[in-house]
């Protein structure tokens, strides 16, 4: 399965003004509002902020991965946001973030779910890769990006 598999140009953000990083959570989670691979929004809700209360997702250089496994969903679901001010995710090196990655996988999905967080962490890892996404200006520019940057890696 690959990241651009579960990712859609509907699904991306590409310019968004927000002041927290439940903000941001949120309105990626709205996204999904009429997807029929939610079984239950709420659920999803719950189980990515509550995953978020156990420590930040924020992993460092301007990154976060927000992600949850949940039976609120039917399917391994992406989004995927840019913010146009950093905002404080709590990360792990201190610094703030405006890249952030939804990831909610079903409860008997583990071994893709990981395998996509490890794929998504190695792409965001690369300065260029993200300088890239910083440039982007649309939702199919980014797509694109993640697009052209995946097919670098062994198919998972």
């Amino acid at each position: 399965m690959k990241i651009c598999d579960i990712l859609s140009p509907d699904k991306i953000i590409p310019e968004f003004n927000v002041v927290s990083k439940d903000e941001i959570i949120n309105n990626l989670i709205d996204l999904f509002e009429d997807d029929k691979r939610i079984a239950d929004l709420g659920v999803v809700r719950a189980a990515v902020l509550e995953r978020e209360k156990i420590m930040s997702t924020g992993v460092g250089k301007g990154f976060a991965i927000p992600h949850a496994k949940t039976n609120g969903v039917n399917d391994i679901i992406a989004g995927f946001a840019k913010t146009s001010q950093p905002i404080d995710f709590e990360a792990l090196d201190g610094e703030p973030v405006n890249l952030v990655f939804l990831l909610v996988g079903k409860e008997n999905m583990v071994g893709p779910h990981i395998k996509l967080l490890s794929r998504i962490s190695r792409m965001m890892n690369k300065d260029e890769f993200r300088a890239k996404l910083l440039g982007a200006k649309s939702s199919e520019e980014i797509y694109k990006i993640f697009d052209e940057e995946e097919k670098q890696y062994i198919e998972i």
